[in-house]
């Protein structure tokens, strides 16, 4: 029997709030990161997305610096926010993620 609670992504989330914007081809938008795993984040926002657009986005860790990624949008929410995958990662930016909790 199939647990129909379990998360079915490949990594799990961590719940943060963590300050952020993202750019896409709506323009740039001010946002909030909700979840964040090694695999994706919730990008809590307004802005308009579609599925699978490519998304640049930056989050400002807890020290206030920036951690700048790259997605697609996996789901969106209209005036909510969306869902996205990471489209690569680079060792740093690995690290950089592990640091925020996102294992």
């Amino acid at each position: 029997m199939e647990d129909s609670g379990r998360e079915r992504r490949g990594d799990e989330r961590k719940g943060v709030s963590l300050e952020a914007w993202w750019e896409g081809l709506s323009g740039r938008h001010e946002a909030r990161v909700s979840d964040i795993s090694m695999g994706g984040c919730y990008i809590d926002s307004p802005g308009k997305v579609s599925v699978g657009e490519f998304v640049l986005f930056s989050i400002r860790k807890p020290d206030g610096s920036r951690l700048t990624l790259r997605g697609h949008v996996a789901s969106a929410e209209i005036n909510i926010g969306f869902s996205l995958g990471y489209a690569f990662l680079t060792d740093e930016e690995q690290q950089e993620l592990k640091r925020l909790g996102a294992i």
